[in-house]
């Protein structure tokens, strides 16, 4: 019979589940920030050597996840070097800010698990806008021109939650509207290039090679992780079976009242006789601990004054730590709501996952 009390909680809350592939996410879920750093090198040979002609940079990059495969990112980079063209006499030489599109082939190829894997490759593709910082007569034309960003990222995601990312990225960045020309900077004609007014396209002759390497945060997320999880789906058959089991479990428990339920309420002194009446069960939404108005509504039938217990539980996936904390707060949610009415909380406590069947649920035992 105790038993049969945890199927109940647990399958009064199939009609909620989502049939989507992932949970849903809200407007501030899966965002991220990071930092990057490497160098660049122009794709044509200069003299001396790709090697003897690099220029370091460093980069920041927001982003967001719109679906485990699918993306978009801003990044900006400051390059310090002038190589393989004359010096700018500023510390900061140029600047690249692009905004790009993100695929994560893994994903893509071979389906997410619900968690990030160890290591996934990722393609980045995107436009941006170009800004040389050296004084204007050490150009040609404008000093703002086209950029466009082409690359790989091969990720390791660390932690146990899987919130941190080390990658490193080989790119291509070319400068779409530049054109070779020589420029004069007062010790005799030098190799250069005329920036912003020659004709768009992608050339070998305007790109820099580039290889940073980076490390990102992913924020935490209204379901209390930091990626996306997966929606547990559930056919009108199953939900028309387990309609029925808790209809049979109904008419079980009204047949022996004096029955206790120990496994998801915790025993307290309690009267003679506990029956279906005195339990008001409060669904969640996946990964969420807000009170619906349903459950609300369900709430307000406890009078003023009447002591009450809650358990909140969780479902069965996620981890351990997770659901403790996802179900503790479900059930401070409710005892919070109750307080606010005159009801005596004598304990809400969070219970985690019950069995194999627990759900999304705190359970109200109304003395």
């Amino acid at each position: 019979m105790k038993k049969s009390f945890t199927l109940i909680a647990a399958s009064l809350m199939v009609m909620q589940m989502s049939a989507q592939t992932v949970t849903e996410s809200k407007t501030f879920d899966n965002f991220y920030i990071g930092i990057n750093g490497g160098v660049a090198t122009k794709m044509t040979t200069p003299t001396g050597g790709w090697l003897n002609k690099l220029n370091p940079n460093v980069g920041i990059r927001l982003g967001r996840y719109i679906t485990p495969v699918f993306g978009w990112a801003i990044e900006s980079n400051a390059y310090f070097s002038n190589k393989p063209y004359a010096a700018s006499h500023t510390a900061v030489r140029a600047l690249n800010t692009s905004l790009l599109g993100t695929v994560n082939m893994t994903n893509w190829l071979c389906g997410y698990e619900g968690v990030p894997r160890t290591f996934e490759v990722s393609a980045l593709y995107g436009l941006g806008w170009g800004h040389f910082c050296g004084h204007s007569s050490q150009v040609i034309g404008s000093r703002n021109f086209m950029t466009s960003k082409a690359g790989l990222d091969f990720a390791f995601n660390l932690g146990e939650r899987k919130a941190w990312q080390l990658y490193v990225e080989p790119a291509v960045v070319w400068g779409l509207n530049n054109s070779a020309t020589t420029v004069d900077n007062g010790n005799g004609r030098e190799n250069g290039v005329e920036l912003g007014h020659g004709g768009v396209k992608y050339n070998i002759n305007r790109a820099y090679a580039q290889l940073n390497a980076g490390i990102i945060y992913k924020f935490g997320n209204s379901n209390g992780t930091h990626n996306f999880t997966i929606a547990e789906l559930r056919d009108q058959a199953e939900i028309d079976m387990l309609n029925a089991q808790i209809n049979d479990l109904r008419s079980e428990l009204t047949k022996k009242p004096k029955e206790v339920v120990k496994e998801v309420v915790i025993e307290a002194p309690a009267p003679k006789e506990v029956r279906v009446e005195n339990l008001v069960f409060v669904t969640f939404a996946q990964g969420k601990s807000v009170l619906t108005n349903d459950a609300k509504t369900a709430l307000n039938s406890i009078d003023k004054g009447r002591h009450v217990q809650i358990a909140g539980t969780a479902s069965p996936e996620g981890s351990a730590e997770l659901n403790q904390k996802l179900s503790q707060s479900r059930a401070d949610a409710v005892g919070c709501y109750l307080k606010e009415r005159g009801v005596i909380v004598d304990e809400a406590t969070g219970k985690g996952v019950q069995g194999t069947t627990s759900n999304r649920l705190a359970i109200v035992y109304v003395k």
